[in-house]
Protein backbone atom coordinates (compact mmCIF):
# COMPACT_ATOMS: atom_id res chain seq x y z
CA UNK A 1 0.00 0.00 0.00
CA UNK A 2 1.55 3.25 -1.15
CA UNK A 3 1.29 5.82 1.70
CA UNK A 4 3.87 7.76 2.52
CA UNK A 5 5.58 7.98 -1.42
CA UNK A 6 1.64 8.10 -3.23
CA UNK A 7 1.18 11.88 -4.02
CA UNK A 8 4.58 13.71 -4.94
CA UNK A 9 6.51 12.75 -7.45
CA UNK A 10 10.47 11.75 -7.14
CA UNK A 11 10.52 11.87 -3.27
CA UNK A 12 12.90 12.32 -1.07
CA UNK A 13 14.24 10.13 1.87
CA UNK A 14 17.22 8.55 3.52
CA UNK A 15 18.00 4.95 4.91
CA UNK A 16 17.83 5.78 8.26
CA UNK A 17 20.66 6.49 10.30
CA UNK A 18 22.57 9.72 11.08
CA UNK A 19 25.70 10.63 12.93
CA UNK A 20 24.46 11.28 16.53
CA UNK A 21 25.62 14.52 18.52
CA UNK A 22 28.34 14.66 20.82
CA UNK A 23 26.28 15.15 23.69
CA UNK A 24 24.29 12.25 23.07
CA UNK A 25 25.38 9.92 25.40
CA UNK A 26 22.60 7.94 27.00
CA UNK A 27 22.65 4.72 26.89
CA UNK A 28 19.71 2.11 26.48
CA UNK A 29 21.44 -0.63 26.95
CA UNK A 30 18.72 -4.05 27.75
CA UNK A 31 16.19 -1.76 29.10
CA UNK A 32 13.01 -1.53 27.46
CA UNK A 33 12.41 1.47 25.03
CA UNK A 34 9.26 2.64 27.66
CA UNK A 35 11.18 2.02 30.71
CA UNK A 36 14.42 3.82 30.03
CA UNK A 37 11.68 6.87 29.19
CA UNK A 38 10.83 6.86 32.51
CA UNK A 39 13.79 8.61 33.31
CA UNK A 40 14.64 12.30 33.00
CA UNK A 41 18.20 12.16 31.32
CA UNK A 42 17.37 10.10 29.04
CA UNK A 43 14.07 11.13 27.94
CA UNK A 44 15.60 14.40 27.32
CA UNK A 45 18.28 14.02 25.48
CA UNK A 46 16.52 10.98 23.69
CA UNK A 47 13.70 13.12 22.25
CA UNK A 48 15.82 15.92 21.89
CA UNK A 49 18.28 13.84 19.60
CA UNK A 50 15.08 12.47 17.24
CA UNK A 51 14.12 16.28 17.02
CA UNK A 52 17.41 17.14 15.17
CA UNK A 53 17.83 14.45 13.37
CA UNK A 54 13.72 15.44 12.07
CA UNK A 55 14.73 19.25 12.05
CA UNK A 56 17.97 18.29 9.76
CA UNK A 57 16.17 16.46 7.26
CA UNK A 58 12.69 18.95 7.23
CA UNK A 59 15.77 21.87 6.69
CA UNK A 60 17.56 20.22 4.26
CA UNK A 61 13.56 19.68 2.29
CA UNK A 62 13.20 15.66 2.68
CA UNK A 63 9.96 14.21 1.79
CA UNK A 64 9.96 11.06 3.81
CA UNK A 65 12.16 11.06 7.18
CA UNK A 66 13.23 9.14 9.84
CA UNK A 67 14.28 9.41 13.54
CA UNK A 68 18.04 8.89 12.32
CA UNK A 69 18.06 5.41 14.21
CA UNK A 70 18.28 7.80 17.78
CA UNK A 71 16.73 4.31 19.91
CA UNK A 72 19.88 2.54 18.74
CA UNK A 73 23.55 2.95 21.18
CA UNK A 74 26.60 4.21 20.09
CA UNK A 75 28.33 0.70 19.28
CA UNK A 76 31.39 0.05 17.22
CA UNK A 77 30.76 0.08 13.98
CA UNK A 78 27.16 0.34 14.75
CA UNK A 79 26.83 -2.83 15.91
CA UNK A 80 23.44 -2.18 17.95
CA UNK A 81 21.98 -2.35 14.52
CA UNK A 82 22.13 -5.83 15.28
CA UNK A 83 22.30 -6.21 18.79
CA UNK A 84 19.39 -4.28 19.50
CA UNK A 85 16.77 -7.27 18.76
CA UNK A 86 18.80 -10.09 20.54
CA UNK A 87 18.67 -7.57 23.84
CA UNK A 88 14.95 -7.31 23.57
CA UNK A 89 13.47 -9.87 22.08
CA UNK A 90 12.05 -12.91 24.29
CA UNK A 91 13.90 -15.95 24.65
CA UNK A 92 17.12 -14.82 24.86
CA UNK A 93 20.05 -14.89 27.44
CA UNK A 94 20.23 -11.84 29.54
CA UNK A 95 23.80 -12.51 29.86
CA UNK A 96 25.82 -11.14 26.22
CA UNK A 97 28.66 -12.85 25.08
CA UNK A 98 31.22 -12.87 22.42
CA UNK A 99 29.64 -14.14 19.54
CA UNK A 100 30.75 -15.66 15.86
CA UNK A 101 29.20 -14.51 12.84
CA UNK A 102 27.48 -17.29 10.54
CA UNK A 103 26.87 -16.29 7.31
CA UNK A 104 29.65 -16.19 4.56
CA UNK A 105 31.40 -13.25 7.41
CA UNK A 106 34.62 -11.96 5.43
CA UNK A 107 37.62 -13.09 7.81
CA UNK A 108 39.54 -9.49 8.84
CA UNK A 109 42.46 -9.90 10.21
CA UNK A 110 43.76 -7.78 13.36
CA UNK A 111 44.93 -4.91 12.61
CA UNK A 112 41.79 -4.20 10.14
CA UNK A 113 39.58 -1.74 11.44
CA UNK A 114 36.93 -4.47 10.71
CA UNK A 115 38.64 -6.71 13.23
CA UNK A 116 36.72 -4.15 15.77
CA UNK A 117 33.56 -5.02 14.37
CA UNK A 118 34.03 -8.62 14.64
CA UNK A 119 35.18 -8.05 18.63
CA UNK A 120 32.21 -6.35 18.95
CA UNK A 121 29.94 -8.98 18.23
CA UNK A 122 28.83 -9.17 22.33
CA UNK A 123 25.54 -10.60 21.86
CA UNK A 124 22.59 -12.43 23.87
CA UNK A 125 22.09 -15.88 23.05
CA UNK A 126 19.06 -17.79 22.33
CA UNK A 127 17.40 -20.19 25.05
CA UNK A 128 14.17 -20.41 24.71
CA UNK A 129 11.22 -19.93 21.98
CA UNK A 130 11.70 -16.43 20.47
CA UNK A 131 9.38 -14.11 20.72
CA UNK A 132 8.59 -9.64 20.06
CA UNK A 133 9.44 -9.68 23.92
CA UNK A 134 10.01 -5.91 24.29
CA UNK A 135 10.79 -4.55 20.81
CA UNK A 136 8.98 -1.54 21.53
CA UNK A 137 9.10 -0.46 17.81
CA UNK A 138 5.55 1.34 17.57
CA UNK A 139 6.82 3.55 21.08
CA UNK A 140 9.87 4.27 19.23
CA UNK A 141 7.97 5.69 15.91
CA UNK A 142 5.03 7.18 17.91
CA UNK A 143 7.66 9.68 19.46
CA UNK A 144 9.27 10.81 16.00
CA UNK A 145 6.21 11.05 14.44
CA UNK A 146 4.45 13.35 17.02
CA UNK A 147 7.44 15.83 16.55
CA UNK A 148 6.62 16.18 12.19
CA UNK A 149 4.18 16.09 10.05
CA UNK A 150 6.41 14.39 7.37
CA UNK A 151 5.82 10.29 7.31
CA UNK A 152 8.45 9.27 9.56
CA UNK A 153 9.82 5.71 7.99
CA UNK A 154 11.01 2.71 10.68
CA UNK A 155 13.29 0.33 9.70
CA UNK A 156 14.53 -3.50 11.08
CA UNK A 157 16.84 -5.77 10.40
CA UNK A 158 15.80 -8.94 9.17
CA UNK A 159 15.54 -12.55 10.38
CA UNK A 160 18.42 -14.23 8.70
CA UNK A 161 20.93 -11.45 9.70
CA UNK A 162 19.82 -11.96 12.94
CA UNK A 163 19.86 -15.77 12.94
CA UNK A 164 23.46 -15.32 11.57
CA UNK A 165 24.27 -12.88 14.47
CA UNK A 166 23.44 -14.99 17.70
CA UNK A 167 24.41 -18.50 19.45
CA UNK A 168 21.68 -20.52 19.69
CA UNK A 169 20.97 -23.24 22.51
CA UNK A 170 17.04 -23.63 21.97
CA UNK A 171 16.56 -24.57 17.77
CA UNK A 172 18.06 -27.73 16.71
CA UNK A 173 18.80 -25.74 12.59
CA UNK A 174 19.32 -22.04 11.70
CA UNK A 175 16.63 -22.92 9.33
CA UNK A 176 14.26 -22.91 11.91
CA UNK A 177 15.82 -20.60 14.28
CA UNK A 178 15.62 -18.32 11.02
CA UNK A 179 11.24 -18.87 10.81
CA UNK A 180 10.84 -18.66 14.22
CA UNK A 181 12.71 -15.38 14.34
CA UNK A 182 10.65 -14.31 11.26
CA UNK A 183 7.41 -14.62 13.03
CA UNK A 184 8.01 -13.16 15.99
CA UNK A 185 9.22 -10.42 13.83
CA UNK A 186 6.04 -10.28 11.72
CA UNK A 187 4.19 -9.89 14.77
CA UNK A 188 6.07 -6.88 15.98
CA UNK A 189 5.79 -5.32 12.69
CA UNK A 190 2.09 -5.46 12.90
CA UNK A 191 1.73 -3.80 15.93
CA UNK A 192 3.88 -1.16 14.30
CA UNK A 193 1.62 -1.16 11.02
CA UNK A 194 -1.50 -0.86 13.33
CA UNK A 195 -0.24 2.52 15.45
CA UNK A 196 0.08 3.82 11.89
CA UNK A 197 3.60 4.38 10.89
CA UNK A 198 3.24 4.83 7.15
CA UNK A 199 6.47 3.03 6.06
CA UNK A 200 8.21 0.02 7.48
CA UNK A 201 11.68 -0.83 5.95
CA UNK A 202 13.43 -4.52 6.15
CA UNK A 203 17.05 -3.89 5.81
CA UNK A 204 19.22 -6.21 4.55
CA UNK A 205 17.70 -8.96 3.38
CA UNK A 206 20.21 -11.25 2.12
CA UNK A 207 19.23 -12.50 -1.23
CA UNK A 208 21.70 -10.66 -3.21
CA UNK A 209 24.47 -11.27 -0.97
CA UNK A 210 24.09 -15.49 -1.78
CA UNK A 211 25.98 -15.44 -5.13
CA UNK A 212 28.66 -13.32 -3.52
CA UNK A 213 28.87 -15.50 0.39
CA UNK A 214 26.84 -18.60 -0.72
CA UNK A 215 23.66 -20.06 0.39
CA UNK A 216 22.80 -18.52 3.65
CA UNK A 217 23.93 -21.47 6.56
CA UNK A 218 24.45 -23.81 3.53
CA UNK A 219 20.76 -24.38 3.08
CA UNK A 220 18.85 -21.09 2.03
CA UNK A 221 19.02 -19.79 -1.57
CA UNK A 222 17.38 -17.39 -2.95
CA UNK A 223 14.12 -18.57 -3.40
CA UNK A 224 14.42 -19.56 0.33
CA UNK A 225 15.29 -16.29 1.39
CA UNK A 226 12.33 -14.41 -0.32
CA UNK A 227 10.42 -16.89 1.20
CA UNK A 228 11.61 -15.57 4.70
CA UNK A 229 11.51 -11.76 3.76
CA UNK A 230 7.45 -12.72 2.50
CA UNK A 231 7.06 -14.69 5.92
CA UNK A 232 8.34 -11.36 8.09
CA UNK A 233 6.56 -8.97 6.43
CA UNK A 234 2.64 -10.82 5.93
CA UNK A 235 0.07 -8.93 5.95
CA UNK A 236 1.51 -5.80 6.32
CA UNK A 237 0.96 -4.39 2.94
CA UNK A 238 -2.50 -4.32 3.41
CA UNK A 239 -2.06 -1.55 6.51
CA UNK A 240 1.01 0.29 5.01
CA UNK A 241 4.15 1.07 2.67
CA UNK A 242 7.01 -1.72 2.65
CA UNK A 243 10.43 -1.07 1.49
CA UNK A 244 13.13 -3.68 1.11
CA UNK A 245 16.66 -1.74 1.47
CA UNK A 246 19.47 -3.84 -0.04
CA UNK A 247 22.91 -2.82 -0.07
CA UNK A 248 26.43 -3.88 0.17
CA UNK A 249 27.06 -3.12 3.78
CA UNK A 250 28.94 -0.53 5.41
CA UNK A 251 30.31 -1.24 9.24
CA UNK A 252 32.33 1.91 10.34
CA UNK A 253 31.20 3.12 7.36
CA UNK A 254 33.51 1.01 5.58
CA UNK A 255 32.86 -1.04 2.39
CA UNK A 256 32.99 -4.99 3.07
CA UNK A 257 33.95 -6.09 -0.35
CA UNK A 258 36.79 -4.92 -2.17
CA UNK A 259 35.10 -5.19 -5.48
CA UNK A 260 31.84 -3.45 -6.50
CA UNK A 261 29.58 -5.84 -6.69
CA UNK A 262 25.95 -6.35 -9.01
CA UNK A 263 22.52 -6.91 -8.03
CA UNK A 264 22.25 -8.57 -11.92
CA UNK A 265 22.20 -12.05 -10.47
CA UNK A 266 19.37 -11.43 -8.06
CA UNK A 267 17.01 -8.85 -9.74
CA UNK A 268 14.02 -11.57 -10.22
CA UNK A 269 13.99 -13.30 -6.68
CA UNK A 270 14.60 -9.25 -5.10
CA UNK A 271 11.57 -8.59 -7.94
CA UNK A 272 9.51 -11.34 -5.83
CA UNK A 273 9.77 -10.14 -2.17
CA UNK A 274 6.45 -8.79 -0.69
CA UNK A 275 7.31 -4.96 -1.06
CA UNK A 276 6.02 -1.97 -2.56
CA UNK A 277 9.68 -0.09 -2.62
CA UNK A 278 13.10 -1.84 -3.25
CA UNK A 279 16.41 0.59 -2.47
CA UNK A 280 19.55 0.11 -4.32
CA UNK A 281 22.93 1.12 -3.60
CA UNK A 282 23.63 2.87 -6.96
CA UNK A 283 25.82 5.67 -6.12
CA UNK A 284 29.06 4.37 -4.25
CA UNK A 285 28.23 1.27 -6.57
CA UNK A 286 27.50 3.30 -9.70
CA UNK A 287 24.88 3.06 -12.00
CA UNK A 288 25.77 0.07 -14.22
CA UNK A 289 22.87 -1.97 -13.10
CA UNK A 290 20.52 0.44 -13.80
CA UNK A 291 19.01 -0.71 -17.19
CA UNK A 292 19.00 -4.18 -15.32
CA UNK A 293 16.98 -2.96 -12.64
CA UNK A 294 14.25 -1.00 -14.82
CA UNK A 295 13.99 -3.97 -17.08
CA UNK A 296 13.14 -6.50 -14.33
CA UNK A 297 11.18 -4.59 -11.60
CA UNK A 298 8.11 -3.68 -13.17
CA UNK A 299 5.65 -3.35 -10.35
CA UNK A 300 7.47 -1.68 -7.32
CA UNK A 301 9.17 1.71 -6.89
CA UNK A 302 12.60 1.95 -7.08
CA UNK A 303 14.55 3.92 -4.80
CA UNK A 304 18.45 4.78 -5.70
CA UNK A 305 20.83 6.16 -3.74
CA UNK A 306 22.46 9.24 -4.88
CA UNK A 307 24.96 10.15 -2.17
CA UNK A 308 27.51 7.59 -0.83
CA UNK A 309 27.48 6.58 2.37
CA UNK A 310 31.27 5.68 2.87
CA UNK A 311 32.84 8.75 1.71
CA UNK A 312 33.25 12.87 3.44
CA UNK A 313 32.74 13.76 -0.21
CA UNK A 314 29.64 15.47 -0.34
CA UNK A 315 27.91 14.85 -4.14
CA UNK A 316 27.33 18.38 -6.15
CA UNK A 317 23.92 18.79 -6.93
CA UNK A 318 24.52 18.51 -10.76
CA UNK A 319 26.42 14.67 -9.77
CA UNK A 320 22.90 13.77 -7.69
CA UNK A 321 20.84 14.90 -10.89
CA UNK A 322 23.34 12.76 -13.80
CA UNK A 323 22.43 10.03 -11.71
CA UNK A 324 18.43 10.89 -11.40
CA UNK A 325 18.55 11.64 -15.04
CA UNK A 326 20.41 8.20 -15.75
CA UNK A 327 17.51 6.27 -13.99
CA UNK A 328 15.19 7.96 -15.52
CA UNK A 329 16.17 6.31 -18.98
CA UNK A 330 14.96 3.18 -17.53
CA UNK A 331 12.68 3.66 -14.52
CA UNK A 332 9.77 6.27 -14.76
CA UNK A 333 9.57 9.07 -12.47
CA UNK A 334 6.34 8.10 -10.90
CA UNK A 335 7.89 5.01 -9.91
CA UNK A 336 11.45 6.56 -8.37
CA UNK A 337 12.33 7.30 -5.19
CA UNK A 338 15.54 9.39 -4.46
CA UNK A 339 17.53 8.47 -1.14
CA UNK A 340 21.22 7.66 0.10
CA UNK A 341 22.76 4.40 -1.07
CA UNK A 342 22.91 3.27 2.67
CA UNK A 343 22.63 4.59 6.52
CA UNK A 344 25.27 7.46 7.48
CA UNK A 345 24.84 6.75 11.23
CA UNK A 346 27.49 3.55 11.24
CA UNK A 347 30.20 5.34 13.04
CA UNK A 348 32.67 7.49 10.87
CA UNK A 349 30.69 10.25 9.19
CA UNK A 350 30.34 13.71 11.12
CA UNK A 351 26.53 15.67 10.86
CA UNK A 352 27.81 18.28 9.11
CA UNK A 353 28.56 15.95 5.93
CA UNK A 354 25.19 14.06 6.66
CA UNK A 355 23.57 17.30 6.71
CA UNK A 356 24.81 18.52 3.52
CA UNK A 357 24.67 15.26 1.93
CA UNK A 358 20.77 15.45 2.29
CA UNK A 359 20.92 19.04 0.89
CA UNK A 360 22.70 18.02 -1.80
CA UNK A 361 20.36 15.59 -2.69
CA UNK A 362 17.41 17.61 -2.34
CA UNK A 363 19.22 20.06 -4.84
CA UNK A 364 19.86 17.86 -7.41
CA UNK A 365 16.27 16.57 -7.32
CA UNK A 366 15.06 19.90 -7.83
CA UNK A 367 16.86 20.41 -10.82
CA UNK A 368 15.15 17.03 -12.54
CA UNK A 369 11.89 18.24 -10.72
CA UNK A 370 11.94 21.50 -12.60
CA UNK A 371 13.07 19.91 -15.77
CA UNK A 372 9.83 18.07 -15.56
CA UNK A 373 7.72 20.22 -14.66
CA UNK A 374 7.55 19.24 -11.06
CA UNK A 375 6.76 21.60 -7.97
CA UNK A 376 10.21 22.01 -6.50
CA UNK A 377 10.97 21.05 -2.74
CA UNK A 378 11.66 23.87 0.03
CA UNK A 379 15.09 23.85 1.45
CA UNK A 380 16.02 26.35 3.91
CA UNK A 381 19.34 24.74 4.30
CA UNK A 382 20.32 26.57 1.11
CA UNK A 383 18.67 29.56 0.62
CA UNK A 384 20.77 32.19 0.15
CA UNK A 385 18.67 34.98 2.15
CA UNK A 386 20.23 33.40 5.52
CA UNK A 387 24.12 33.12 4.48
CA UNK A 388 25.92 34.59 7.24
CA UNK A 389 28.66 35.98 4.51
CA UNK A 390 29.84 39.72 3.72
CA UNK A 391 26.92 41.00 1.13
CA UNK A 392 28.81 42.53 -1.54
Amino acid sequence: MFKASAKTLLPTSIIGSLPRPHWYDAVLGSRSFLEAMVHSRYREQYEDAVSVFLRAQETAGLDIVTDGDAHYDEEVGGMSWQSYAPAHMAGFSTAPEPTAYKIGAVAYPRGHILHDFLEARVMQKIVGPVGPGNLQYAAMWKVAQRMTKRPVKFGTILPELLAASVADDYYKDPVERTMALSDALNQELNDLADAGCPVVQMEEPQIHMVPVRGKAFGKLDVEDLVKVFNNTVKGLRAKTEVWCHTCWGNPSQQRIFRDVQSYQPTLAALNGVDADALTFETCSSGPGDLKAIGEIVKDKKIVIGVVDHHTLQVERPDQVADLIRAALKYIPPERLIISSDCGMGREGMSRRHATYKMVSMVLGTNIVRKELGLPEAECLAADPHYSLTAAK
